[in-house]
């Protein structure tokens, strides 16, 4: 470890001169001390003249340097003469450098407080933009599909299948894993207030029922969300960046059909299959709970759950994953079209891509629930 020499300022006044000591060493290992006194000192004690000695000065670095910029900019905005000469000549070559070319009018970021009718505007603006892409995104896909149905969409079958084991087989862990511990909460949460009445028997029914009408297909597309739609999003957003896309265009491909489509079958397909077994793992989780921890057994906890979970409700949650399979697909693939041409707008793209789709998920899951309970389902 390097020992260095603490750095200090030390001022003398000469009449209307100020002489500033630098002593030890200046280098940004060190502990520096802070130039707002000094500073504040040369607005109010009227000096005509600021002069440095380096007599004591050891090592240096662009630590010293940022310094005496700041004293020099002082010094110019109160009217006071700083003299450099007595600097080593290390220091006075760069300040010349510095001070070489007068920075441009108008390159400092200005900080501007922006008025909150123009913030309102903006946003409205935004939303509208943002509106539109959606729309057009939305007819460019719906022709796609149409294109589809007659035979008429150019994409390969390999993708396809591809796309179908990256979003099936490969996230079965992650599902295994949350949907069991989303069983195991429904079962503890339920129990809480059944067990107070002697009704443990029916978290078989509230497990069954949260998870095959709501739970089950909501946590496997939220997952599926956070895990597939960036992916989406960033492969596309990478091709966008490395001109790609453009290719696919200019070699007559269109890039609804050859890359969005693909990827939206694939989860359309998965998806159902993933609500099934999201189902099936948070009864177990379920099970664990209430067969481990209360007077119930597995046959009757099966018994329960069989009697309470109908065809209907298996089917509803069903069509809702299915639902939201077409939602992540879109989020996921209209980000990644419409990013940038950087590598921060891919990470952008990815996380908007998460955060459109769990917003969509949430509001389709709330409508489809609403309508199901208006109809009596």
């Amino acid at each position: 470890m390097i020992n260095y020499i603490p750095c200090e300022l030390k001022t003398l006044y000469k009449q209307d001169i100020l002489e500033v000591a630098i002593v030890g060493d200046w280098v940004l290992d060190a502990d520096p001390p802070s130039l707002e006194p000094l500073l504040a000192e040369m607005t109010t004690s009227g000096i005509k003249r600021l002069v440095f000695s380096t007599k004591s000065l050891g090592r240096w670095d662009s630590l010293l340097m940022i310094d005496l910029i700041s004293l020099i900019d002082q010094g110019a905005k109160q009217a006071i003469h700083v003299d450099t000469t007595t600097l080593p000549e290390g220091i006075q070559g760069l300040l010349s450098l510095v001070y070489a070319v007068p920075e441009r009018v108008g390159a400092r970021r200005q900080n501007t407080k922006i008025p909150w009718l123009e913030t309102i505007g903006n946003g409205a603006l935004h939303f509208v933009k943002e509106t539109h892409d959606l729309i057009v995104f939305i007819g460019e896909t719906a022709l796609s599909v149409a294109a589809l149905t007659r035979g008429k969409a150019r994409f390969r079958w390999i993708d396809l299948w591809m796309n179908i084991q990256n979003c099936g087989p490969s996230a079965l862990p992650i599902i295994t894993l949350i949907s069991l511990l989303v069983g195991l909460i429904l079962a503890f949460v339920g129990s809480v207030q059944l067990a107070l009445f002697g009704a443990q028997i029916y978290i078989a029914n509230l497990v069954g029922l949260g998870m095959t009408r709501e739970m089950g297909g909501l946590m496997a597309a939220i997952i599926m969300s956070g895990r597939t739609g960036a992916a989406y999003a960033a492969q596309l957003g990478t091709m966008q960046v490395n001109s790609e896309i453009d290719a696919l265009k200019t070699m007559g491909f269109q890039p609804m059909e050859f890359l969005v489509l693909p990827r939206m079958i694939a989860l359309i397909l998965v998806m159902p299959l993933l609500c099934l077994y999201a189902d099936v793992m948070g009864i177990a989780g379920g099970a664990m709970v209430t067969v481990g921890f209360f007077d119930v057994s597995l046959v009757e906890y099966l018994h329960r759950t069989v009697e309470s979970v109908h065809l209907m409700d298996l089917m509803i949650g069903i069509f809702k994953c299915a639902v939201f399979g077409i939602l992540i697909a879109l989020s996921g693939c209209m980000r990644g079209i419409q990013c940038g041409r950087s590598a921060s707008a891919v990470g952008e793209a990815a996380t908007s891509a998460v955060v459109t789709g769990i917003v969509f998920i949430v509001m389709a899951d709330s409508l489809m629930t609403l309508i199901c309970n208006r109809l009596g389902i």
